[in-house]
């Protein structure tokens, strides 16, 4: 089957866009009234750590549901079965390391930036390292996010693929450059609602469109494999294997739950450490209903389409298979609610990335350079880094929508994307808290060593993907710990608070 676009777009209708609007609108509204608060750096990053938890763990939420969520997730049920569920569940393993061994660190250090660590514990260069790996994983995460629903807009209304990128990069822009991370934390809450609420709708519609309702769905689907959750052909070529997806994804998402400046933020954004506690908690059991919820609905678009297959255009592209249930079959203003959940999904992860980039920026380049920078200049820029921020990952997402025709998964190519650029930077955290001996020029060996074995796995292999972050941070761990021992730090480091082995000798 061909992946070019399908052009079935119709009249979205005027409802529809009035629903859509009136969202788009409270977006902006509500990053107007946050901008009254941005009066200083710490208000701008971390909102003067005044979010309660709550809040900041459906913030979390919010950054992990994007449109990759939305769109991605439904087909990978409707294409095959649930055996990619399994690994959205595993990262549920990783919040009690979390919870343990990280976050007692970014909030005893106080930082800004998740990145200062790597300079107390390494060097500076460990620092600008994972700094820069952050930053060139979110712009090409930005990419990939603003392209899948410009594309979905494009299918239910008929707009210009590069107009609809560039009217969501613009307005994600300005209400994350008024309001800071307050207004991103704020809204994402308000997308998570709206976007679960959408989901939930578009699920009781479709079923209600399959002969027999859900219960239909459940007995076609199990008649038919849909609901398979494991695989256990040992082939390491195999996608779906299981025991591949519960590696391949908890060595993959060690970056975002312990290294992303995006999710580091919300945990210092409350007012303590038993708050940030909780926030990793919700944000990291939210995946078993949003993970439930998404694979149902991809799996009762499989039995509605299945019955109805003239009702599927030629030339069609399987990430449309949502947008085009909403245009064939919702009634008005219904269809507006859900691809305002579409943009929801965008929005919460976009404003995140933007904030988190600009923090980085900020914190780990011009501040560290100019540490007698005034507040106001801080400000200043920061302000400036959002927009910049906002101008490169638009033009990047202009970009792969040019290639759209190309791209057979976009979800495979965002997790090749996540595992190159952030097993290495996983693995220098790793290094720093769980030994004592990693030092500075082992730590950053250690981080170019699993890039370019990412790389090489890539382009000379036929690995499945999911290999990858296990080798990655593995050979960054194993080369880093290995090269410290060979390679002499620059001088000795005082390690008291640095490490699980040496948080008794803090001061």
């Amino acid at each position: 089957m061909t992946l070019s676009p399908a052009a079935v777009a119709g009249d979205f209708g005027w409802l529809n866009w009035t629903v859509l609007g009136g969202y788009l609108l409270a977006i902006l509204l509500m990053g107007l009234y946050f901008s009254r608060r941005e009066k200083s750096t710490d208000d701008f990053f971390l909102a003067g750590r005044r979010i309660p938890w709550w809040a900041a763990g459906l913030s979390i939420v919010g950054t992990g549901l994007s449109a990759i969520t939305f769109m991605s997730h439904p087909t990978k049920a409707y294409l095959g079965d649930w055996t990619h569920l399994t690994g959205n569940l595993v990262p549920i393993l990783i919040i009690p390391i979390v919870v343990l061994f990280y976050l007692p660190f970014y909030r005893r250090l106080n930082v800004t930036s998740a990145y200062e660590y790597l300079e107390k514990r390494f060097n500076l260069v460990a620092r600008l390292i994972g700094g820069l790996l952050y930053i060139c994983f979110q712009f090409l995460r930005m990419a990939v996010i603003l392209y899948l629903p410009a594309l979905a807009l494009n299918t239910v209304a008929g707009l210009d693929i590069y107009t609809c990128i560039l009217a969501m990069g613009v307005l994600c822009t300005i209400y994350t450059v008024l309001g800071g991370v307050e207004a991103v934390i704020w809204t994402d809450v308000l997308q998570v609602v709206v976007l679960m609420g959408a989901a939930i709708v578009c699920l009781g519609i479709i079923s209600g469109k399959v002969d027999g309702g859900f219960g239909a769905v459940i007995s076609k689907g199990l008649a038919a494999g849909k609901f398979k959750a494991a695989n256990f052909t040992w082939d390491p070529k195999e996608g779906t294997l299981f025991l591949l997806i519960v590696l391949g994804r908890f060595f993959g998402d060690f970056m975002p739950n312990t290294a992303d400046q995006g999710i580091i933020q919300r945990y210092l954004t409350v007012p303590d450490l038993k708050s940030a506690r909780r926030a990793a908690w919700v944000g990291g059991l939210s995946v078993i209903p949003v993970s439930l919820l998404f694979f149902s609905v991809g799996t009762a678009l499989w039995a509605f389409y299945d019955t109805r297959p003239e009702l599927i255009p030629p030339q069609f592209r399987n990430d449309q298979i949502l947008p085009l249930f909403m245009v064939q079959q919702m009634p008005a203003g219904v269809a507006g609610l859900a691809i305002a959940g579409l943009f929801a999904a965008a929005m919460s992860s976009i404003d995140s990335s933007m904030n988190s980039v600009s923090a980085v920026v900020t914190t780990d380049g011009y501040r560290r350079f100019r540490p007698k920078a005034d507040e106001k200049s801080c400000l200043r820029l920061a302000r400036w880094a959002t927009v910049l921020t906002g101008l490169v990952g638009t033009g990047a997402a202009l970009i792969m929508a040019s290639y759209g025709d190309q791209i057979k998964s976009v979800w495979d190519v965002f997790l090749g994307i996540l595992f190159l650029m952030g097993s290495p930077l996983a693995g220098m955290f790793v290094l720093g808290i769980f030994t004592k001996r990693a030092n500075g020029p082992g730590a950053c060996l250690g981080a170019a060593t699993g890039t370019a074995v990412i790389l090489l796995l890539m382009y000379f292999t036929k690995l499945s993907g999911l290999l990858y972050p296990v080798i990655g941070l593995g050979g960054c761990v194993i080369t880093g710990y290995l090269a410290s021992l060979i390679l002499p730090a620059s001088k000795p480091r005082d390690l008291s608070g640095l490490t699980i082995h040496t948080t008794d000798k803090q001061n």
